[in-house]
């Protein structure tokens, strides 16, 4: 399964949800302004009057951020991807905003990767991350070996395009975004074609 995340404009998210083969899940920067892929509100709101279709959308949102939380409440989001809360916050995101939750790590050695036992239970599932949030930055995929229990996985950190096929036999759900970007940090409708035509095919 794909995710592609940092989606900030109608036509690139049309292409995406009118693709034959489109990802799974299409991500969204909601309130981490230091990320070039940062949607306003108001953007926000526009945009997503396209119809998701096949796609679950995803609010992407760093710590326990109420001010955003109230704003996007009525947008239709399927997920949360939480960064940087507490097992405590989740739980009350999570039940005040009734939506599906996706609990990110940002993992550097096998303690961080540990810590996802402190969520598992409350969430749908663990995205494992690298440190570098919009920086793309990699992190050992080979850590996540130590992760034993039958929990929804999604991995991102610097995923290029053509390391699709070296996960055929993973089970995660792939996160990319900056891979699918030109050299001006714009969504390449190209590369979008290329990625979901190779995953479909993977």
């Amino acid at each position: 399964m794909i995710k592609i995340c940092g989606i900030s404009d109608p036509k690139t998210l049309t292409y995406i949800v009118d693709h034959p083969y489109p990802p799974q899940f299409i991500g969204f920067i909601v309130n981490w302004k230091a990320s070039s892929r940062y949607v306003e509100p108001d953007r926000l709101k526009e945009l997503l009057t396209i119809d998701k279709k096949k796609s679950k959308y995803v609010a992407v949102i760093v710590k326990n951020d109420e001010s955003t939380l109230e704003k996007i409440k009525g947008l239709p989001f399927d997920y949360y991807q939480m960064y940087d809360c507490s097992r405590k916050e989740i739980i009350k995101i999570k039940k005040k905003y009734n939506k599906k939750i996706i609990v990110a790590l940002t993992i550097e050695n096998k303690e961080d990767v540990k810590k996802y036992k402190d969520y598992k239970d409350i969430c749908e599932i663990i995205l494992f991350d690298s440190k570098g949030y919009e920086k793309s930055m990699s992190f050992d995929h080979n850590l996540l070996d130590e992760v034993e229990d039958p929990i929804e996985k999604m991995i991102a950190g610097n995923i290029q395009i053509d390391d699709i096929p070296s996960f055929r036999n993973k089970d995660y759900i792939i996160d990319l975004s900056k891979a699918v970007e030109d050299e001006n940090g714009k969504k390449d409708i190209n590369k979008i074609n290329k990625l979901l035509n190779l995953a479909a095919k993977s």
